[in-house]
């Protein structure tokens, strides 16, 4: 399967109840794919007049107790960015799939990877941030949804999934799992599913039960800032708890080398090709964007004499590992609209900067 109809599947076995978009390459296979699975399900499937729409839209269902998705790539992001804001004010748990394409603007439907500050930064307006997962293959995408749905529904949060447009398109083969698994993944408690449990708050008619109110808009003073602790308090468990990252001969390595999604796959090659000639470079590969996995990249940069950041962008994460390492020796290789960094480009730089 293409990466965006395994994510697609991995959304229907993973209970998605509610999916509402609109068309933009280079994401469109997931919709068509949706367009196709939900209503087999009997489930709803709504092609929106316009991004604005379709986020909105994911905000009534989830209100009600539904697990509900959206996909978009960058331009569409930008106009859901306000619905999110309002998702995360009101605690509500959705899915957000973004296949990055090359900006600013309308830029192309080149694969890259700068949306990464948007996307690890909140994106729309107000305090607060949402999980962001980047998958590196096919397999790992859908397994990577599944994880966001039993995310959102535990700790009460839209979650992004960040697959740049390589992962997007290319086809892999991919075993596709029957169910989410929450409790494998230890995010539920007491042996039940996010998914399976009931959801109180949702809004609907229950009897001889107080009325569930869902709401972003807090105008009595000082009810705003309490809110946002509270928030802060969730954000706060989702940090220590859910850093996520994978590595790739990193215990000998003299260099490390940092990058996510389909770069690191070309990292990895650029590695393999580096060891054959005797030269120990290792790979760090962020699966959560956010939180960042810092306390493992701390223990991968120990001993190593420099760091390459390697993006499909002008240098993003570059910030975040700045932030996560007390050193000046970390650097960066970089290529943006649409520009991909080389196995050949990085080999040559690790050689001349020995």
């Amino acid at each position: 399967m293409t990466g965006n109809e395994a994510m697609a599947e991995s959304a229907v076995r993973s209970g998605c109840q509610f999916y509402a978009g609109y068309p933009i390459t280079p994401q469109n296979e997931l919709t068509a794919y949706m367009a196709k699975r939900m209503p087999e399900e009997k489930r709803v499937f709504i092609q929106a007049e316009s991004e604005l729409a379709a986020i909105n839209m994911v905000y009534g269902a989830s209100a009600v107790g539904r697990r509900a998705m959206t996909s978009s790539s960058s331009p569409g992001i930008s106009l859901k960015q306000e619905g999110i804001s309002y998702l995360a004010g009101s605690e509500l748990p959705a899915v957000i799939i973004n296949v990055v394409r090359g900006g600013p603007g309308l830029g192309n439907i080149a694969s890259a990877q700068s949306d990464y500050f948007q996307a690890t930064r909140g994106g729309g307006h107000g305090d607060y941030y949402t999980p962001v997962l980047a998958p590196a293959g096919v397999q790992e995408a859908s397994e990577l949804v599944s994880c966001a749905f039993d995310l959102a529904d535990f700790y009460r949060t839209p979650v992004l999934i960040l697959a740049d447009a390589i992962v997007g398109q290319m086809m892999e083969p991919v075993t596709l799992k029957a169910q989410s698994a929450a409790k494998q993944r230890g995010l539920a408690k007491g042996g039940r599913t996010a998914h399976s449990a009931r959801k109180d708050w949702a809004l609907g008619k229950k009897k001889k039960k107080p009325q569930n109110i869902i709401r972003s808009l807090f105008i009595k003073e000082g009810a705003l800032e309490a809110h946002n602790q509270k928030l802060l308090t969730k954000w706060n468990k989702i940090k220590s708890q859910q850093q996520r990252h994978s590595t790739y001969k990193i215990k000998d390595a003299d260099y490390l080398i940092v990058a996510y999604g389909s770069q690191a796959r070309i990292v990895q090659a650029a590695v393999d090709s580096l060891r054959k000639e005797k030269i120990k470079v290792g790979l760090f590969r962020p699966i959560s964007l956010w939180p960042y996995p810092v306390k493992a990249l701390k223990r991968a940069a120990k001993g190593v004499k420099k760091i390459l950041v390697v993006e499909q962008s002008l240098g993003q994460m570059v910030e975040d590992v700045k932030l996560t390492l007390a050193t000046k020796n970390i650097y960066f290789m970089g290529r943006a609209g649409g520009g991909i960094p080389q196995e050949t480009e990085i080999i040559n730089w690790i050689k001349k900067n020995l």
